[in-house]
């Protein structure tokens, strides 16, 4: 479960970075688009070690998800740099944190992807260990990832195996 929530979480804001090679249409810039409401208060924001601490689990997670042999096919043409943005962004803004998301809505963002439940995990098996990493305890990551598992249906293309 805990996986399932964290990879919908990365594949969801990777998804406008993931498609370089075309444009990205207009879209209505949103926090909603993030996916999940914010923490209330700054308890998780000051777990993930505020918006420093963010920059380092997504500086990490996105150096795994290049090399990772379940997901570096998929990132293999990403715009590294809006992915880097629009994870910061969702995270912190997920988090509780004093950020604004500005990538587009999951489903949007994923679809025509062709991502699977395994690329889900994958992604959740990194963030996990990015935060790990991070010093971020494990009860405040399975808080963190549970926001994103109702994602999934959204990043994962259910008629793929």
């Amino acid at each position: 479960m805990r996986h399932a929530l964290l990879a919908a979480a990365l594949l969801l804001a990777a998804g406008p970075a993931l498609a370089a090679e075309d444009p990205v249409a207009p879209y209505a810039q949103s926090d909603a688009n993030a996916g999940a409401a914010p923490f209330p208060g700054e308890a998780m924001y000051k777990a993930l070690h505020e918006k420093a601490g963010i920059a380092r689990i997504t500086a990490e997670l996105i150096g795994r998800l290049k090399t990772d042999p379940r997901t570096a096919d998929i990132f293999r043409a990403a715009d590294f740099e809006r992915l880097n943005r629009t994870l910061n962004e969702e995270f912190c803004y997920v988090a509780g944190g004093p950020c604004h998301y500005t990538g587009m809505d999951m489903k949007a963002a994923h679809k025509h992807m062709g991502l699977q439940e395994m690329h889900f995990n994958a992604l959740v098996e990194d963030l996990e260990a990015a935060m790990t990493k991070e010093g971020v305890p494990w009860r405040d990551q399975a808080k963190f990832l549970s926001k994103f598992a109702p994602m999934k249906p959204d990043v994962v293309d259910a008629s793929l195996p």
